[in-house]
């Protein structure tokens, strides 16, 4: 990283102590922004690459932090949300040589890419329930989709269907897949059935546990962090995918079939934590949707692994060739075993 430009963008915050500089370091194994922590007398900053081509619209992600800023929502919230830092001309992001970077406070703590004991769990989907629930006052039409229909099922549904009208010469284990995620219409229907009824509220919309700062013994959070997705969408998106990522026994990219399946223990803390969190805003179709959230967030995603595979590998990173038709068939043996659980699960969501 170049120091004289790292100085530019600073000379762009002059209220910040950064003559006190003392260090500055790369941050993270992030695959989107490129981050650096600047340590300086006071404690330390985070400075960050925006990354344009993942996120093309930096005008709605101003717009909806801007407007997180503005109505002090991190006055609600029992945890920190790092925002943008304001520069001289009064942008969250600041253009130097024709690149865009960001400037948040720094937040000691752990991060985990899995949990590692269940109140972890819990825990987390308080923090995200938290978050939605600070937004029941705000005007949702305000908020605008940083990533255009981001969980659209139903689209990512009729994706699938194209590419796989186009497919030729798949072998066994690829019919098999493709076959198993044309039955899911069903899930389908049942998940524009919701869409009709649930009310829009604020989502992370990427609620993976990498995206919390825990403290430095893992017994709280302190931060929720990675806000570039926040905007407008059900609450069954953000409870799905801790279904999907936390709830699940091994990583998307694992290929130990026999492995894989829903930890149940941890689909009761998640749900506990998530229903304690929000449950004065909540209506009776949001708590009804819980049971299916999982199964939609899990499906969506089998079938953009699976439309990815079919269309050559165009979006997502793989390591080998066949990597996309593997998370494709780890979405699978989830969502199966999360439909064959429904039954139990639902006894768990009419307990709440």
């Amino acid at each position: 990283m170049d120091l004289q430009k790292i100085h530019q963008i600073l000379s762009l915050y002059p209220s910040l102590p950064f003559q006190e500089l003392s260090s500055i370091n790369a941050l993270g194994n992030g695959l989107i922004h490129d981050t650096y922590r600047i340590t300086t007398a006071d404690g330390g900053y985070v400075l960050q690459a925006y990354n344009q081509s993942v996120f093309p619209f930096p005008e709605r992600i101003a717009n909806n932090l801007g407007i997180l800023i503005r109505e002090k929502v991190n006055d609600q919230l029992p945890f920190v949300l790092p925002l943008p830092l304001l520069n001289l001309e009064g942008k969250q992001l600041t253009e130097v040589e024709g690149k865009s970077w960001r400037i948040f406070e720094f937040v000691e703590g752990n991060t985990l890419e899995q949990i590692t004991a269940l109140d972890q769990a819990k825990n987390a989907a308080f923090a995200f329930a938290k978050f939605s629930l600070a937004g029941a006052q705000l005007d949702m039409a305000a908020f605008q989709e940083t990533i255009p229909d981001f969980h659209r099922l139903d689209l990512r549904y009729e994706k699938f269907l194209q590419e796989a009208g186009k497919a030729q010469n798949l072998d066994e284990e690829e019919q098999s897949i493709l076959l198993f995620y044309v039955n899911q219409k069903p899930l389908i229907e049942a998940y524009k059935e919701f869409a009709q009824k649930l009310p829009v509220r604020l989502t992370h919309s990427d609620t993976k546990i990498n995206n919390l700062i825990f403290s430095k013994d893992l017994s709280k959070v302190e931060a929720l962090i990675d806000l570039d997705t926040v905007m407008p969408g059900f609450l069954m998106y953000d409870f799905g995918d801790m279904v999907r990522t936390v709830a699940c026994s091994v990583p998307e990219t694992d290929t130990q079939w026999e492995k894989l399946c829903l930890e149940e223990k941890v689909f009761e803390q998640l749900l506990e934590g998530y229903w304690s969190g929000l449950k004065s805003m909540a209506t009776s179709e949001e708590k009804e949707s819980l049971l299916l959230a999982g199964e939609v967030m899990t499906c969506m995603m089998g079938l953009r692994f699976f439309t990815d595979h079919l269309m050559g590998n165009v979006y997502y990173r793989v390591q080998y060739p066949e990597q996309n038709l593997h998370r494709a068939k780890n979405q699978m043996i989830y969502l199966r075993d999360l439909q064959q659980k429904r039954g139990t699960l639902k006894a768990l969501i009419e307990q709440i």
